[in-house]
């Protein structure tokens, strides 16, 4: 499995917003620009987020988009699935041999338990030198 730029932007995406949160709209060019990407791109993306409730757009001169659902609702795997389809690593796993069958159900599983065990607010409220500090590196 692959995640394409559709899955990657919109998770970003959806991590600003969940960075934001109880703090009113953002633009999707502010998004943009902090992100290094394309407005026109997330622009593709909201629409299959907002049909799905998880965000709302507001309009006018404070606009933008918010989210509709707490982050700590909102698990990695709704996003990864809502914009990327269903998470598979073989298209037709009925046809494989059954320790083969049993390996991609297995990955499959395991994938479904990263994203659907990591939260929005958690991703936002991630800190690289939160981890690091756990570590001993030695020269």
């Amino acid at each position: 499995m692959k995640i394409s730029t559709k899955g990657r932007y919109g998770l970003t995406l959806m991590i600003s917003l969940a960075k934001r949160e109880g703090q009113g709209c953002v633009s999707l060019k502010t998004i943009a620009e902090e992100n290094n990407l394309s407005d026109l791109y997330l622009e593709q993306l909201v629409g299959p987020l907002r049909n799905a409730g998880l965000i709302r757009s507001v309009r006018g001169a404070k606009g933008g988009y918010q989210l509709r659902v707490p982050a700590d609702e909102i698990k990695a795997g709704d996003i990864i699935r809502l914009l990327e389809g269903p998470i598979s690593f073989v298209e037709s796993i009925d046809s494989e041999p059954p320790a083969q069958k049993e390996l991609w159900l297995r990955m499959r599983d395991a994938v479904r338990e990263v994203l659907d065990g990591t939260t929005l607010k958690y991703l936002a409220e991630f800190n690289d030198s939160d981890k690091l500090d756990n570590y001993m590196f030695y020269i």
